[in-house]
């Protein structure tokens, strides 16, 4: 299926002055399509509008819908990536005051994750690589991935499906592809991400779904001591839903029953 620039089929980059190419000046967002629909529309059409708020991007969100919904339908079923840029500007930091937001949609085929991911659990590699603290960029979804393409090139051996996430300080904060939650005396906890890490949609959903059923659930900062006396952790995200951890390091986790619990209802937000 050909892309979208500006809602119409386009092939190749939509222009060498794109202020996303030069500068990874825009947003992206990342939708799981299953049967015609975008999954977590509300929650993904949320965030963009808060990215666009910090980094003074004007946006048409009522016709990025529009474009999300028709863009989808045509599709039936895979993963769906929205690419947000500030529109084409002159060589130079300074926003271009005329320039245009430019709309990207993309098609790609529903993610093939082992089923032993979701089934058994993950193990995760302790990645070197450490996230910066910048609240002023903490919990968007923007361009500038570097962060996390540095962290993903540290390992390759396929016993390892994510990678563990700590800020310059130390905290826990997420996976490279993903947000975690632990489970300590039937509490769930998921990292602060006012500092750094991206605030998922998957991690909003369960946060909204852990309060409408009552669950105690606590974001705050976590250290590694805290994440090594877990009883139960997970990683999520808005493609695969979750994934119980069975391993980190030199310690191990049994899938547990709140993990369980939020994974079925994972699934069934997604409808997988």
């Amino acid at each position: 299926m050909h892309s979208w620039v500006d809602g119409l089929p386009a092939d190749g980059l939509p222009s060498l002055q794109d202020r996303g190419l030069a500068y990874g000046d825009g947003l992206f967002e990342t939708i799981a399509v299953k049967a015609g629909s975008p999954r977590l529309l509300e929650l993904h059409m949320q965030r963009l509008a808060l990215g666009c708020s910090r980094l003074a991007i004007t946006a048409d969100h009522a016709l990025i819908r529009s474009e999300l919904l028709a863009y989808a339908h045509q599709m039936g079923e895979g993963v769906l990536k929205l690419i947000l840029t500030r529109g084409d500007g002159p060589r130079g930091y300074g926003a271009f005051a005329e320039a245009q937001p430019r709309r990207i949609l993309q098609a790609s085929p529903s993610a093939a994750y082992p089923l032993a991911n979701a089934r058994d659990g993950v193990a995760l590699y302790d990645c070197a690589t450490r996230l910066s603290e910048q609240p002023l960029l903490a919990g968007l979804k923007h361009l500038c991935r570097l962060e996390q393409v540095i962290a993903r090139s540290e390992w390759q051996d396929p016993a390892y499906a994510e990678g563990l996430m700590r800020d310059t300080s130390g905290r826990v904060i997420e996976g490279v592809f993903s947000n975690i939650f632990l489970v300590r005396d039937g509490i769930l906890l998921t990292p602060d991400l006012q500092r750094s890490g991206v605030a998922g949609v998957m991690r909003a959903a369960l946060l909204a779904e852990a309060e409408r059923l009552a669950i105690p659930c606590h974001v705050t900062d976590i250290s590694l001591e805290q994440l090594q006396q877990a009883d139960e952790l997970f990683v999520c995200n808005s493609v695969y839903g979750v994934w119980p951890v069975r391993a980190f390091a030199d310690l191990s986790w049994p899938v547990g029953p709140l993990t369980r619990k939020l994974q079925g209802i994972a699934r069934t937000l997604l409808d997988v």
